[in-house]
């Protein structure tokens, strides 16, 4: 089953906010955990969509998602859940979350529970006084691009031990979890959606550690909610704190993940009814295309007189007037593909544009111009990726650190904000850099 993407604004605000769809039947609303992004529910969506119509947005300041003013606290992100129900035709749904996403949405349904069905909610944290000052102090550190890329080893360490201790910098074996690994593509995901949000997933990840644990109490009337957690989960602890609930309130400890996404299944279909899916709502200037079987990221107007396409390994710039752009295949937030032509032409002929801008060849030996970027257990390929997106702007190629490839230093292009988006492009991109450099080697005659 193929996951959709698309972007819709807020009205009156003009906050826009990126989400996932999937499946066919009654809508299923699902809120991730911080820090991460609607990507980590992409398995989940696939194997829920035979039931449900699975939406999954990402929450403010997270993916691809605006985020909120100021120091939001975690009404203020419960209100912006319900905003996006309304701006996508929610009506009253069941809804699944994990760890803070949980957070999240049993805060909206205290707030307003007419607008849900039912909650099922994997772990929910019960912190004590203690815990909260040791969160508090720790557990947030800004996240600021350093010049030469130091911030890349702290957060692929960072990442990395958040399986092996909790919390993530408690090193004591005391602190150790069951669940640790060192898979590669596990940690790098978290490492990009972390890139995404930047010091930004302070104020989402804040809110939740902030908010207060104030469960409804026994008398009181809510749509149902299942809360379970399984074996190695740090909160499975926390059932045993969460007291009193009301009648139609449950909490398990299960063993293993399966288990417990099982008995979340099994809970919002016994609950949900059977209201009919929402129509689809995307922004008319941003969203994703459908082509030859990949969707393709744009941005512009549709029907515009010429689509711009980018260079290799980096990502779509703001299109200008009469313009619309893509990620290229395998680039940005655009899926990879066998037949990049292919993908580009379709993609063409599906926005309307009339014309295509194609880049200029880099100049330069593309085994060095792109260098081997898959994740390796030491992180080692985020720095490379840094160092080459600060070299790129002395020099042209990069790799030729010489008199002779200098290049004039552009206004800014040495500053860490813009470093760390052309290297984030390069992580993106991997091999489909390459791949893209080739194609324009042998098509001269469509560049320029």
């Amino acid at each position: 089953m193929q996951i959709t993407r698309h972007m819709v604004t807020i009205p009156g605000t003009g906050r826009r906010v990126h989400y996932r769809r999937c499946g066919s039947g009654p809508p299923l609303l699902m809120v991730h955990q911080s820090p991460r992004s609607s990507a980590e529910y992409a398995p989940l969506m696939r194997a829920w969509a035979e039931h449900f119509t699975c939406i999954a947005p990402d929450t403010p300041g997270f993916g691809q998602s605006d985020p909120l003013p100021g120091e939001p606290d975690i009404d203020a992100f419960a209100d912006a859940l319900l905003e996006t129900m309304d701006a996508l035709g929610l009506g009253a749904c069941p809804a699944y979350g994990f760890h803070s996403g949980g957070i999240i949405l049993v805060t909206a349904l205290k707030r307003a529970p007419e607008r849900f069905a039912c909650l099922a909610i994997g772990g929910y944290a019960i912190w004590t006084a203690e815990e909260m000052r040791v969160f508090g102090e720790s557990y947030l550190p800004a996240f600021h691009p350093c010049a030469y890329g130091e911030h890349l080893t702290w957060l692929w360490n960072r990442m990395l031990e958040q399986s092996w201790f909790f919390p993530w910098f408690d090193t004591r074996d005391a602190a150790r979890l069951s669940v640790a690994h060192a898979d590669l593509a596990r940690v790098q995901q978290a490492v990009m959606e972390m890139l995404d949000a930047g010091d930004a997933y302070r104020a989402g990840y804040g809110a939740v550690l902030r908010a207060p644990r104030d469960i409804p109490p026994p008398g009181a009337t809510t749509p149902p909610v299942l809360i379970s957690a399984y074996a190695g989960d740090p909160l499975q602890a926390h059932i045993d704190r969460l007291g009193a609930m009301p009648a139609n309130w449950q909490a398990l400890k299960v063993a293993t993940p399966a288990e417990h996404q099982a008995a979340s299944l099994a809970f919002l279909r016994e609950h949900s009814g059977d209201p009919p899916p929402p129509p689809l709502v995307e922004d008319a200037h941003e969203g994703w295309v459908a082509a030859e079987g990949a969707l393709i990221h744009w941005r512009g107007a549709r029907g515009a007189a010429r689509l711009v396409l980018h260079a290799p390994g980096a990502e779509l710039a703001e299109p200008g007037p009469d313009e619309i752009a893509i990620d290229l295949p395998g680039h940005g937030l655009s899926d990879d593909c066998a037949d990049m032509l292919a993908v580009i032409h379709a993609a063409s002929e599906a926005l309307g544009a009339r014309a295509i801008l194609w880049p200029a060849l880099p100049e330069g030996d593309h085994d060095l111009l792109y260098p081997d970027l898959a994740p390796d257990r030491f992180g080692g390929h985020l720095l490379k990726a840094w160092s080459a997106a600060r070299a790129e702007a002395i020099f042209a190629p990069w790799y030729e650190a010489a008199a002779s490839a200098a290049i004039p230093l552009a206004p800014g292009a040495l500053a860490p904000h813009a470093i760390a988006l052309r290297a984030r492009a390069r992580l993106r991109a991997g091999s489909a850099a390459r791949a893209w450099h080739d194609i324009l080697a042998s098509n001269p005659g469509e560049t320029r």
